[in-house]
């Protein structure tokens, strides 16, 4: 998704000369955090290499919430539109190498090449689509059909991610992840 959004501004050589340094790379060592819940999101992260999670505190457990990787975006999207505080935090699982860019340098883009205004929807859309799929996975479907459909849908979570993890997002414990896994 990030590549689509960077070719369409590269389309255009002069604009993208003109905006071009707008866009942050680094790189980042596993366990970095981007942002932390309760603070205002003022950057916009897009994976270029690498893994990251959003997670959030309940009662003093860590409950990760969603995994992006290669050519995701990630934000706190509420925060960053909003500016109010993040409902969680996001970090690092690998270690990585993104591109961000600035809230208010987002906003002049957006403002001078309306036409990427699309790119942003398309960013929104999908994350709503993702919490929408969360959302009915776990009122209808067991921890058995959670993990299953991850399995199917979701390789690249069972392969790169670490076991706590994936039992926090599946909302079971890494006992009960084993024990499904196990009967696999």
């Amino acid at each position: 998704m990030i590549e689509h959004f960077i070719e369409k501004l590269k389309q255009d050589h002069n604009k993208w000369l003109n905006i071009q340094h707008l866009f942050a790379e680094q790189s980042i060592p596993a366990k970095t955090i981007l942002l932390r819940e309760g603070m205002i999101a003022s950057r916009m992260y897009f994976v270029k290499q690498g893994c990251l999670r959003i997670w959030f505190n309940k009662d003093g457990k860590d409950i990760t919430f969603q995994f992006f990787f290669e050519g995701q975006a990630v934000s706190s999207i509420e925060s960053f539109i909003s500016k109010k505080p993040s409902l969680f935090t996001i970090e690092s699982i690998e270690a990585s190498k993104i591109i961000s860019i600035s809230k208010e340098d987002f906003d002049l883009i957006q403002n001078e090449y309306p036409e990427l205004k699309e790119g942003f929807i398309n960013i929104l859309l999908q994350r709503l689509s993702n919490y929408a799929q969360l959302f009915l996975s776990r009122i209808k479907d067991s921890p058995q059909e959670r993990y299953e459909l991850l399995l199917k849908e979701h390789p690249e979570i069972i392969q790169r991610i670490p076991q706590h993890y994936i039992a926090s997002y599946l909302g079971i414990t890494p006992v009960s992840l084993s024990r499904i896994r196990n009967r696999h």
